[in-house]
């Protein structure tokens, strides 16, 4: 419920602000006032397009604030924390925005600023607004589809969500069984790549990190000599017998030895640094000892190279198409193997899907009946009920027809949904959108709504009503007048005893059914045109009905009418 607006600089309204409450609001002021400018910040507020040309003249920008109570909305609720703002204790949220005049707009919700776009999410939730310019809401069958389901009840739309759910996960399993399918001969060609790189692996059968072992194995029988030459010298170096005048390490190191022994006693340092000469000295012996046997071991091996050489090729052929290494090669098979295993799946996958499939079918070809007979129901209760209401708002011997024709199922089912208006007996049925004037649409539209506000109270349980948006309409009584415009107020009273309904009306008929009557006034000043926006009551409410009804707010026939007009109001109610 919009609980209050307030409107600065929005066209000639340079300062208002409207306290607003349940039940049926109007606004009424001579034409040229400004009663469209509260309905072009309301406009603002639920994320409408922003026009510069709009700010009143002379201001730098125009503001529009409104005040929501969302408390019995907790998706709204949801949506405002979402987007950073935050709803008050009392659960009231403030919605805000402005229009510079150079045209660049903002919008702010619950005290963060947020995208225009996430005011229109929420205005779907808050309200509903029904005028000349938006009677298109009624003309696409998508919209007629979904106020029959929603006048159908709580038990059908449970069904057809069910029917949604169904149809959404038989699409996408059909999806994956036709790219299942597309794709059946390129994972072939997977598939047999994958096997003959797996028989190849398979048939060298290469060791973890062989390739390494076998590059050591190949330079060292290519290099016997050298590495021969170079032992041996080693060897001699450290404790050869045949060195001329020189002396081999492991002798050197004894006499080192042996000397520090000796004159260990008069000083214990060179006792601990005789320690470690001997400590080398052994170190040295066991190298010498090693390369002796090296040396032995070292034999030519002409085969064993040629093996070696012909082995590391093969490897080397692997490495260049499945990885760097031996180790990357038998990485690549080991995940090879898992692929080829979910190839190789495909078919019973694809069986798997087409049995879950046909079930599906199954399921949504008996929701989709049900769905069907639920609008059909739906369509001839909403039918007699709309028809009822056009009899009191002048239109007798007009009705509304609901036809629910077979089509290709679908996500919203298997049913097209058209409104069509039969004028009067005799002509025939056209579809709402083409077969009605503006006029007769917002009666229509007006007819509608009253009845899907009563069944949605009516499936209502305990003291628990339904939470309907709230509802604006823009002159719904063009065109009308007499008891026809008595029929029109009646009937927005109706559905305002259900929610919060504003309506702007030129016709006091409309107007003396209102629980608060607010007037658009014009005056002019040093400043300009100001327009201002005020509540009346009792004899100021009796006056501006009367110049509703006359333009004489003075004139005492039209002052009594409008007394009469409010009498007759609330004892018809």
């Amino acid at each position: 419920m919009l609980e209050e607006i307030a409107i600065e600089n929005l066209g000639v309204i340079r300062a208002a602000r409207v306290a607003l409450s349940r039940g049926l609001t109007v606004i009424t002021g001579e034409t040229g006032a400004g009663k469209t400018m509260v309905l072009t910040g309301l406009g603002l507020l639920m994320g409408g397009k922003a026009d510069a040309g709009s700010v009143r003249p002379g201001a730098s920008g125009a503001v529009v604030e409104g005040r929501w109570q969302v408390a019995a909305r907790p998706a709204v609720a949801a949506r405002v924390a979402d987007a950073g703002g935050e709803v008050d204790d009392d659960g009231s949220v403030v919605v805000l925005r402005t229009v510079a005049a150079e045209g660049r707009s903002r919008a702010h919700l619950g005290g963060r600023s947020v995208p225009q776009g996430v005011l229109a999410e929420i205005a779907d939730e808050l309200v509903t607004v029904h005028g000349q310019a938006d009677q298109l809401r009624l003309r696409t069958p998508s919209k007629q589809r979904e106020a029959l389901d929603a006048f159908a009840g709580p038990a059908h739309q449970a069904t057809l969500a069910a029917y949604r759910e169904a149809w959404a996960e038989r699409g996408a399993l059909q999806a994956e069984i036709d790219d299942l399918t597309a794709r059946a001969a390129e994972r072939t060609r997977e598939a047999e790549l994958l096997r003959l790189g797996l028989a190849e692996i398979e048939r060298v059968d290469p060791r973890p990190g062989e390739d390494a072992e076998l590059h050591a194995l190949v330079a060292r029988l290519g290099n016997v000599e050298a590495l021969r030459v170079g032992a041996t010298e080693a060897h001699e170096a450290l404790a050869g017998e045949d060195l001329g005048e020189a002396s081999s390490a492991v002798e050197l190191l004894t006499q080192a030895r042996r000397a520090l022994e000796a004159a260990a006693h008069d000083d214990a340092t060179l006792a601990g640094l005789a320690a470690r000469v001997a400590e080398a000295g052994y170190l040295v012996a066991d190298v010498a000892t090693e390369l002796s046997a090296y040396v032995d071991d070292l034999q030519a091996d002409p085969a064993a190279l040629e093996t070696s050489h012909a082995r590391l090729a093969a490897l080397t052929a692997l490495t260049r198409t499945y990885g760097e290494t031996v180790d990357d090669v038998l990485a690549w098979a080991s995940d090879a193997g898992l692929r080829l295993l979910d190839l190789d799946d495909g078919g019973e996958r694809l069986r798997g899907l087409a049995q879950r499939v046909g079930e599906l079918d199954e399921t949504v070809g008996r929701l989709g009946g049900e769905v069907t007979a639920g609008r059909t129901a739906a369509g001839e209760r909403l039918a007699g009920a709309v028809t009822d209401e056009l009899t009191g708002l002048a239109m007798g011997g007009a009705r509304l027809e609901v036809e629910v024709a077979a089509t290709d199922p679908g996500a919203w089912g298997a049913d097209q949904v058209t409104f069509a208006l039969v004028p009067h007996p005799g002509a025939p049925a056209r579809p709402l959108g083409k077969g009605a004037s503006g006029g007769e649409l917002s009666r229509v539209m007006l007819a509608v709504e009253v009845a899907l506000a009563t069944e949605a109270v009516s499936t209502a349980t305990g003291a628990t009503t339904a939470v309907l948006p709230t509802f604006v309409f823009d002159e719904v009584d063009a065109g009308v007048g007499g008891r026809a415009a008595v029929e029109v107020g009646r009937r927005l009273a109706q559905l305002a005893r259900s929610t919060q309904v504003i309506v702007v009306t030129h016709l006091a008929q409309v107007a003396a059914f209102a629980d608060a009557h607010l007037v658009v006034t014009k005056s002019a000043g040093d400043a300009g045109t100001v327009t201002g926006v005020e509540e009346v009551r009792d004899e100021d409410r009796v006056r501006e009905l009367a110049r509703m009804l006359s333009g004489q707010e003075d004139s005492d026939a039209a002052r009594k009418h409008a007394v009469e007009l409010l009498t007759t109001s609330v004892v018809g109610r």
